[in-house]
């Protein structure tokens, strides 16, 4: 299992052709307090780049955009009851999607976990 992060603060946890997809606490801390979570639905698939969803706080809209080509296939449905999951455990039970990977050679395009704490400084 390896994680992989984006310069979106999105992390990736990946396990064979699956990946759990969610914010970083960084981004969590930058957004505030999150009060809706609009999701794609299951077998939606999508583009390295492509908007996949929102994330809106009182302080703003933030998009999701997909680190990597692949399809939906798990929702977490915690987030729509409960949308401040996303403040409490960003990197935990709180993840957005778990995704089949269309192309694993993306992955090089991440960074891990030095490579993202230079970039957030």
């Amino acid at each position: 299992m390896a994680t992989y992060y984006s310069e979106e603060h999105e992390w990736i946890t990946v396990e064979g052709d699956v990946a759990t997809l969610g914010i970083t606490q960084h981004a969590a801390d930058q957004l505030g307090e999150v009060v809706f979570v609009e999701q794609r639905e299951a077998g939606e698939e999508f583009e390295k780049g492509g908007e996949i969803g929102v994330i809106e706080s009182v302080k703003a809209a933030s998009e999701i955009y997909a680190p990597l080509d692949g399809e939906v296939v798990e929702v977490n449905e915690t987030l729509a009851d409960n949308p401040g999951a996303l403040n409490e455990s960003p990197e935990g039970d709180a993840w957005i999607y778990k995704i089949k990977i269309s192309d694993a050679s993306q992955l090089e395009d991440l960074m891990d976990l030095d490579g993202y704490k230079a970039l957030i400084g």
